[in-house]
């Protein structure tokens, strides 16, 4: 018989601006700080309390098991986090969009009963290139790819067809033992793009994808990490395809979360009550005997197990003793986080709809490259959101808000004209000055690196376990791989005590 060791806490309740501002969710947990939180002797230490640590948390409490999550910001949600506008109105500043095939995150939002809804997608994209806007529909024959020239669209959809192709030669469990793994990790995506992408005007259109996608430039990426990345944009039963990541209808982009997303986790958390702690950021993790010490701000914890669910450079700056294995270690000093930010500008109406245009914007300049419309669904406000990707996030990570606002209006200007220069509020998240993040949307590998390291990803080590969407084999880097990488850590867990 099961024999829980968790010891008896005072509550508190904690209504965070986000979950007010997403319904009113009472969250109720402790505050490091407290002396009831000062130690606690658990089953398994959860450190994280983003979508990986929280379901984790949630499957091994189902299954009888004592938890405590501890999360160093004063939030839960991770890289899921809703900004208030104001006025009860909230928009995304992290992950945001579901799709087809992102089965575990969906049905996490609907046992927790947060709905979506379509991800605005009616009227006419824009492509901005060579200093002209160009509409063009999305339901015709070449669907949402950008009007460029024949030659270009040519070269592109047979690129496309290869990478898919390649795809398809993946384990997604194991990219790293696919027949061509030395060959495609040895190259960048740049190199190969250039060998196959040979006309210009496809060449920019991998360009903007790759940046879409992963918030990195090709010249970053190895070209097996890429074509993994591929792999894993789907599941069991359907394969991963490039168009899966980048479409809207029928894509990952379909759907958004009725409330914005982070109520999802906000939910999740609510129902694991005083199990999580809050402003605890983990300083160290120790053996202490068969059992670990975690030691986090304010609060220390003993625990049988250890999961780990942080993205993998952030995952390295604990302090552990014994000290990981050395092709631990090494793994995560080469995944770095991407770089990314999300600008929304909110309008009284969304008035590009009016002109016939969905708010979706591809372009060959300025600091925002694409834009999507993130309005509410009953368009009772107008809110037009923009990736800050890769270089041009970098090159504004110490820029003051008002340069970034500047010019990121200026482009949405040039895309949607005068009106846009105007908004009647402006929110940004900058994933790269996070204290608890440091970049985003994930970490990504340059050449060498899942050959030689990537065994290391999933592995556990002694009683610590690794989760969150990087360690996921479908949907890596988005909601559904962190949702998934979750549930995988909890059965892993429970097999072991």
């Amino acid at each position: 018989m099961h024999v829980a060791r968790e010891r008896k806490l005072s509550r508190r309740t904690l209504l965070g601006g986000a979950a007010a501002a997403a319904g009113a969710v009472t969250l109720t947990t402790t505050a490091a700080g407290t002396a009831s939180a000062a130690t606690r002797d658990v089953d398994v230490a959860v450190v994280g309390g983003g979508l990986a640590g929280l379901t984790a948390a949630r499957d091994l409490v189902a299954a009888g098991r004592t938890v405590a999550v501890l999360e160093a910001r004063d939030r839960v949600g991770g890289r899921v986090v809703n900004l208030p506008l104001g006025n009860g109105r909230v928009t995304e500043g992290g992950g945001e969009f579901i799709g087809p095939t992102q089965d575990r995150i969906k049905a996490l939002a609907d046992s927790l009963g947060v709905a979506t809804f379509p991800t605005y997608n009616t009227g006419k994209n824009l492509l901005h290139k060579d200093g002209r806007n160009t509409a063009y529909a999305t339901d015709g024959l070449l669907g949402s790819v950008p009007p460029v020239d024949a030659a270009g669209l040519a070269n592109a959809a047979i690129v496309q067809a290869s990478l898919d192709d390649m795809a398809k030669q993946i384990p997604v469990d194991a990219p790293w033992t696919a027949a061509k793994a030395e060959e495609w990790d040895r190259q960048t995506f740049e190199t190969w793009l250039r060998a196959n992408a040979v006309v210009p005007s496809a060449k920019f259109l991998l360009d903007v994808a790759c940046t879409s996608i992963f918030s990195a430039e090709p010249r970053e990426l190895s070209l097996l990490f890429v074509v993994f990345y591929i792999a894993a944009a789907g599941n069991a039963s359907n394969p991963g395809t490039l168009e899966r990541l980048t479409e809207t209808a029928n894509g990952a982009q379909e759907l958004r979360f009725v409330g914005g997303s982070q109520l999802v986790p906000i939910k999740l958390a609510a129902t694991l009550g005083d199990r999580l702690v809050l402003s605890a950021p983990v300083r160290s993790i120790a053996r202490s005997g068969s059992r670990y010490v975690v030691t986090a701000d304010g609060t220390t914890v003993t625990a049988d197990r250890v999961v780990v669910a942080l993205p993998p450079p952030l995952a390295a700056r604990i302090s552990y003793d014994p000290l990981l294995p050395a092709g631990r270690d090494q793994l995560t000093q080469r995944l770095p986080m991407a770089s990314v930010g999300k600008a929304i500008a909110v309008y009284d109406t969304p008035f590009w709809r009016a002109d016939g245009l969905n708010g979706q914007v591809v372009s060959d300049t300025g600091v925002v490259s694409s834009t999507f419309d993130n309005s509410p669904p009953d368009a009772s406000y107008g809110a037009l959101m923009g990736f800050i990707e890769a270089d041009e996030m970098r090159a504004l990570d110490t820029a003051g808000e008002a340069a970034v606002r500047a010019a990121v209006l200026k482009d949405y200007v040039t895309y949607f004209g005068e009106k846009a220069a105007s908004p009647s509020s402006f929110v940004l998240q900058r994933w790269n000055n996070e204290a608890y993040t440091r970049g985003g949307p994930v970490s990504i590998a340059a050449p060498g690196v899942l050959t030689q390291y990537g065994p290391a990803l999933r592995e556990p080590v002694g009683g610590i376990h690794w989760a969150g969407t990087e360690t996921s084999t479908y949907w890596m880097g988005f909601m559904d791989g962190a949702v998934r990488s979750g549930e995988r850590v909890a059965r892993e867990v429970l097999a072991a005590l």
